[in-house]
C-alpha cells in the first residue's frame, strides 16, 4: 500500500467478488504480502443450494459456511474484506479506481474481477422456487444425492446442454425422463437417448409441482402429473461481466470476455477469474482459477515494482 497523487491510498489489488474464485485470489495475494481489498455483494451463485460437493476436504459443507471460512482465512493474512456492490472500475493515472454502490472508492494497481454469472432458468412455474433444492443443473454437484430416484430433465433454450444433460443424468439413475419442450429432436438424437435408456416425453410442460416445500413431479398441459423426485434443467449462463466490458476488455467469438490461461484480460492490470469467464467452472475449478490469477497478478506487480526501482536507482 502506498500513497498516490493527493495522498490517495493505493492498494496493490482489489478483488471484486467473494466467491470461491475471489477468496482464493485474495488468499494467495495476501499471503504474498500484497495489500489486498476484497469487495463482495454477498450474493453467491450457489446461495440456493443446501450443500456443496466435489470440493476435496469440504464435501457436503453448506455454501455459506465455506465462504465464511474462506473470508476468515483471507482476513487472517491482512486482507480487508468489505461488503458492497461494485458499480464501476475506471483507469485513473495508471491505477484503477473501484467504486461501490454506496459511493466508497478504493484505488489499486491491479484488479481481479470474480463476479460470477447468472443462471437464466426456463420460465416454468416451480422451477425458480425449487432452484438448488428439487431443481438442479449439475449432476456432478448433486447427482449422487438423488441417485436411483425417478428423475426428469427439462429441455430449454440452452439446447446442446439440455440434450447432453439428458444422457448424462442417466448415469445416476435408470429412471430418467426427458421433456424436450421446445427442442425438436433429430432422429439421431432420439436414437441416442433411446439407446441410453432415456424415455422422451412429448407435450408442453405446465409446471413443476411442489407440495409441502418439496418437489412432487412434472405436470403437463394436459393435466397429467408425472411423479419425479428431482428435475434437472439447463440454464442459459450469462456472465456478470458488465465491469469488464465497460473497461473495454476484449470479448471472444463466444460472447465471453477473452482471457488467457491465468485469467488475464486484454486490459493491462485486469484479470477475470471463475464463472465470469468460464461457465462450466465448478466450485473447485473456480478456486483454482482464482489461485492462478493471483500468481499472475503478483508477477505483474513484481515487474511494476522492478521498473519503479530501476527508475529510482
Amino acid at each position: 500500500m502506498r500513497s498516490g497523487r493527493g495522498g490517495i491510498v493505493v492498494h496493490d489489488v482489489v478483488v471484486v467478488g467473494g466467491g470461491a474464485a475471489g477468496l482464493s485470489a485474495a488468499l494467495v495475494l495476501a499471503r504474498s504480502c500484497r495489500r489486498v481489498v476484497l469487495i463482495d455483494s454477498g450474493e453467491p451463485r450457489n446461495m440456493a443450494a443446501q450443500t456443496t460437493h466435489g470440493y476435496l476436504t469440504r464435501d457436503g459443507v453448506a455454501p455459506g459456511q465455506l465462504l465464511a471460512t474462506g473470508s476468515a482465512e483471507v482476513r487472517r493474512y491482512g486482507a480487508q474484506v468489505l461488503t458492497g456492490r461494485v458499480v464501476d472500475i475506471a483507469a485513473v493515472d495508471g491505477h484503477f479506481s473501484v467504486e461501490t454502490e454506496a459511493g466508497a472508492v478504493v484505488v489499486a494497481r491491479a484488479v481481479v474481477v470474480a463476479t460470477g454469472l447468472r443462471d437464466e432458468l426456463p420460465a416454468i412455474p416451480g422451477v425458480r422456487e425449487q432452484w438448488g433444492q428439487g431443481v438442479l443443473h449439475c449432476p456432478y454437484c448433486h447427482g449422487y444425492e438423488v441417485r436411483d430416484a425417478p428423475l426428469a430433465v427439462l429441455g430449454g433454450a440452452n439446447r446442446a446442454f439440455s440434450v447432453h444433460q439428458a444422457s448424462l443424468v442417466r448415469q445416476w439413475s435408470d429412471d430418467v425422463l426427458f421433456f424436450p419442450r421446445e427442442i425438436a429432436l433429430s432422429d439421431d438424437e432420439r436414437r441416442r437417448l433411446s439407446a441410453r435408456g432415456v424415455h422422451v416425453v412429448e407435450g408442453e410442460v405446465n409446471r413443476v409441482v411442489v407440495q409441502d416445500g418439496r418437489l412432487h413431479g412434472v405436470e403437463l398441459a394436459s393435466g397429467q402429473l408425472i411423479s419425479r423426485t428431482a428435475v434437472f434443467v439447463g440454464p442459459c449462463f450469462t456472465p456478470r461481466d458488465e465491469l469488464l466490458t465497460r473497461l473495454r476488455c476484449a470479448v471472444g467469438d463466444d460472447g465471453w470476455v477473452a482471457v488467457d490461461a491465468t485469467g488475464r484480460t486484454s486490459v493491462a492490470g485486469i484479470w477475470a477469474a471463475g464463472n465470469v469467464a468460464d461457465s462450466p467452472a465448478q466450485l473447485v475449478h473456480a478456486a483454482a482459477a482464482g489461485s492462478r490469477a493471483a500468481v499472475a497478478v503478483n508477477h505483474y506487480l513484481l515487474e511494476l515494482d522492478i521498473q519503479l526501482s530501476l527508475a529510482e536507482y
